[in-house]
Parts: structure tokens; sequence; C-alpha cells
């Protein structure tokens, strides 16, 4: 049996994950899950599957799930706060740690997964995005094994040889190509957008995913953020990895070798997909995903971005052309930004912007040490808040 532990587990990366999971009972048991703030969701996974932990990121409602879980006679170990994440990211029964917290709350527990050697399936790219050096380098220091989640960095492994992390000129890799759905705004006016409302960008029109990623998608950030990702997790530059807009969402991702060869990935738009994969790696399981109709789908399209309608596209590539600590500033703006404009106190066309000019006070240098990235993430969040409070 393998030990699992889900950082997120009321997401809806941590949904399917569980979902996968409960097809599988001969195979994974459920180690510890966690939530920030749903109380009722935590408590009626914890009395499906039976963990031995459970986290509340906030700890002021642990009692509240306490109650709940002693009402069903569960002895679950309850614990809060975030080192409360870390301790159940690093527990000796776990094998696997699926890294499902969204933004940068999750770097922390998932820093913890990779110093105490785990396979993690990583669904939040904002720990590399964040310290991509530092994450890499604890990871092979420590012998942890990291699996991309995320759709289009799964079709990307599954498309690429083996030996792929000896340099992608060595195994014959020309270029990755990220497609991306273009979101619910691909054909939208630009004019149009500057009167979008919250629920309008969080329409996604092929995936079902949370508020924050869905804006991230209709801005096109999530791509960028990606296009970062994929750099750490494939060791190439931002120059080997290109964007295209594919509005069906079948194709996931692609890889083009030196001979002219291109590779796809192909599949309904599920998560579970990704998740199986990585869960059985190097085997399959079912994941309970239907058959690709591709009589139904009949056609494909492929569109080039652009950068005028998407702009937070081209600040990602010029934050990780940049290096240093500019990609980490650049997640920190964002997440201020589309927190604000969820919050509607800024339009949507406002989120570029604040990122940009948040952009413009990165601190110069490299650096490898924790605190020195959570500094320079507190104060770009600091920074940005104020540029938003500035356009009120």
């Amino acid at each position: 049996m393998i030990g699992l532990t889900i950082l997120g587990s009321t997401g809806s990366i941590g949904l399917s994950t569980l979902d996968v999971v409960a097809r599988h009972t001969d195979r994974y048991r459920v180690v510890a899950l966690s939530a920030n703030q749903d109380v009722g969701g935590l408590a009626q996974q914890c009395r499906e599957f039976r963990p031995e932990y459970a986290v509340l990121a906030d700890k002021s409602r642990l009692p509240e799930l306490a109650k709940l879980l002693q009402g069903w006679g569960l002895r679950t170990k309850l614990l809060g706060g975030g080192e409360g994440l870390e301790e159940i990211a690093a527990l000796k029964q776990t094998d696997y740690v699926m890294a499902a917290i969204v933004g940068a709350a999750g770097l922390l527990p998932v820093l913890a997964a990779a110093r105490a050697g785990k396979r993690i399936l990583l669904a939040n790219k904002e720990a590399l995005v964040m310290s991509g050096p530092l994450f890499m380098q604890e990871a092979e220091t420590h012998g942890a094994e990291v699996l991309p989640i995320d759709s289009e960095h799964n079709a990307v492994f599954q498309c690429m040889p083996s030996n792929f992390r000896n340099g992608l000129e060595r195994v014959g890799v020309r270029r990755i190509l990220l497609t991306a759905s273009g979101g619910p705004f691909r054909t939208a006016s630009l004019k149009a957008l500057e009167e979008v409302t919250p629920d309008q960008a969080c329409a996604h029109p092929n995936w079902n995913m949370g508020r924050k990623i869905s804006v991230d998608s209709a801005t096109m950030m999530n791509k960028g953020l990606e296009v970062i990702e994929a750099c750490w997790l494939f060791h190439t530059t931002s120059d080997r990895v290109d964007v295209v807009l594919h509005p069906q969402s079948v194709i996931h991702s692609m890889v083009e070798y030196c001979d002219g060869s291109v590779l796809a990935q192909l599949g309904n738009p599920d998560m579970r997909t990704p998740i199986a994969h990585a869960l059985a790696w190097p085997d399959r399981i079912e994941s309970g995903v239907g058959s690709l109709d591709l009589f139904t789908v009949a056609h494909l399209d492929f569109e080039k971005p652009s950068l005028d309608r998407f702009p937070c596209l081209k600040l990602a590539y010029q934050a990780v052309e940049s290096g240093g600590s500019a990609p980490a500033v650049l997640n920190a703006a964002n997440e201020v930004a589309v927190a604000a404009f969820l919050q509607m106190r800024i339009k949507f066309t406002a989120i570029p912007e604040v990122i940009e000019r948040t952009l413009c006070f990165t601190p110069a240098g490299d650096s490898m040490i924790l605190n020195d990235l959570l500094n320079i993430d507190a104060e770009a969040r600091a920074r940005a808040e104020q540029i938003v409070r500035s356009l009120v």
C-alpha cells in the first residue's frame, strides 16, 4: 500500500485525486488530508477515507472540525497552520505527496516534502516560479521525485524521452509546445475586457477550476507561470518553450524533436488523467476518464496568442528572461492583483498593470536562501497592494 498525503484535498485537484484513489483502494492509502477553511468538506473526506492526520490551515476552525470528527467516532489527529502542513508533507508513513495548495501558501510544505525525499505530485506551479533553483536543488539533494500534475507539463513529461534531464539538446528535443485554451475571452473585443466581471472570468469553457486559477487562465498568466515551471521541470530556457492557443483543449501539449517529429498527448479535458498517470508512473491505472471521441471533436484548431490581448503572458516571458527574483515578484503581484479583481476593487484589465508596475521594483540578485525569497515575496505583495489602492 502506497501512503498518500494530499495538500489541498478539498480543492478541484484534491477532489479529483480522491476520486482516482477511491478506484484503487487496494493500492493507495490516504495518510493525511488538508484544507484551508472548508471544515465540512474536510470532515466528510476524513469520514470516507479515514486518514491518520487532517490539517486546517485556518487554526481558528480546528475546534469545529474536532467536534464533527468526534461525533463520528473518528480518531484522526488534527493539526493546524503552516507548521501542520509541513509536518504531514514529511510524514514517514507518506510515500507520495499531492501538492495542490494554490499559490505561494504551498511553497513551504512542498519544500518539506522535497527535503523528506518524497514523490511529489506537483500541482502547485508557484513553488517552482518562486523558488525554482532552491526547490530543484532540495529535490536533487534529498532524492525526491518530482512529477508534474498540470495537464500541460504532464503531457510534456509523457512525450519526453526518459533521459531528458541530460539536457534537451543532447536528447534531440528542439522545443516544447504548451497548449492553452485561450480562456473565456479569446475572441472578445479588447474594449469588452474592461467590463469583465469575476463570474465571467471564472466561467472557463473547458476546465472546472478554482476561481484564482480560472482568472489566471482568462489573463493567460496561468500559461506564463507554466512557461517558467517548464523551464525548471525540463531543464531548458524560455526560448525553447512556445505557447499555442488550442481552444478544444484536446491536445494537452507537444514536444518537437530535431528530426521534425512532433509528439502530442491527447485526451479529454479531465485532471484525473494526469493525476492517475503520476500516481501510478511508470505504470498505468484506470482514472475514470472516458475515451476520447475524435469523431465528435471533428477538428483541432491552433492559433498564435496575441500579446496585446494577453499582456500577462508577455510579462511572464520577461520575468523568466530577467531571472533572479523577477518570477517570484511576478507571482506575488499577480496573486494580489487577482484577489483585488475578485473582490471587485480593480478592473480585469488592471491586473497586468499592477504586475508590470510591481516588477519595476524587482531587487537584483538570485538568492538560494529561503528567508530571502519569503522577504522578496512579502515586499512584492506590499508594493502590489499599494498600486491596487492607487487605482481604486
